[in-house]
């Protein structure tokens, strides 16, 4: 399984940065962008350069709201409307109503754990005690083991790792994670890809240098 950064803070030169997060996951039988960071025309001129055709992309899967990682959804699904789309349950009305106006297959709500297709799974909508923020990650099953994706890791990575280890032993991270603190999560881990909006990440790679990765548009990594 192939994982490709295409949108992130940091960009390798020759790409784009932007504020926000987007990523492609190609199992060998899918293909699925993980967010769209929030300029559309950004995330195509990466893919572009990336030699990525976002006419191969056949699911969307969408972390949560915000606008850094919704915002080039609607220029995405004007190159390509013939996606599935996976959204938490608690998105909007109106913006599910606006995706399934420009889709020729189905969005689905996604409340509970469950699987999107061969090898990815959710860990349904999560939400952190006061948040307001509905957010769901992937679980990537892989040769090497599961590994969590994550959008901003708004519910936090005891409520994510607890969620996605009903999946079996999880051996990575990839993704935003926000503001999180919770250090000993990532022990028995082997990679901690961590970007868009990590907040510690100089903590993170003193604690565990060895399994630390910063990641950035362009970054890719076979799993």
């Amino acid at each position: 399984m192939k994982i490709t950064i295409v949108y992130d803070n940091n960009a390798q030169e020759a790409l784009k940065c932007g504020w926000g997060f987007s990523c492609l996951i190609e199992t060998g039988t899918n293909n699925i962008l993980f967010d769209t960071g929030w300029d559309g025309h950004l995330l195509l001129e990466n893919m572009e350069k990336l030699e990525i055709d976002p006419q191969i992309i056949d699911t969307l899967v969408l972390s949560h709201q915000h606008w850094d990682h919704t915002g080039g959804v609607t220029t995405f699904l004007n190159i390509n409307p013939d996606v599935d789309v996976f959204v938490p349950s608690g998105f909007s009305p109106r913006l599910k109503k606006e995706i399934t106006s420009r889709i020729t297959k189905k969005l689905y709500g996604v409340s509970s754990p469950q699987k999107i297709c061969d090898k990815i799974y959710t860990t349904g909508e999560l939400e952190k005690n006061g948040t307001g923020i509905k957010e769901q990650s992937l679980i990537l099953e892989c040769e090497s083991g599961n590994y969590v994706l994550a959008g901003c890791a708004h519910p936090g990575l005891l409520l994510i790792l607890e969620a996605a280890s009903s999946f079996g032993k999880i051996n990575g991270i990839i993704g935003g994670l926000h503001d999180s603190q919770e250090y000993g999560s990532f022990k028995e881990m082997d990679l901690i890809g961590a970007g868009h909006c990590t907040s510690h990440k100089d903590i993170i790679r003193k604690m565990y240098p060895e399994k630390f990765q910063k990641i950035y548009a362009g970054y890719s990594i076979e799993l």
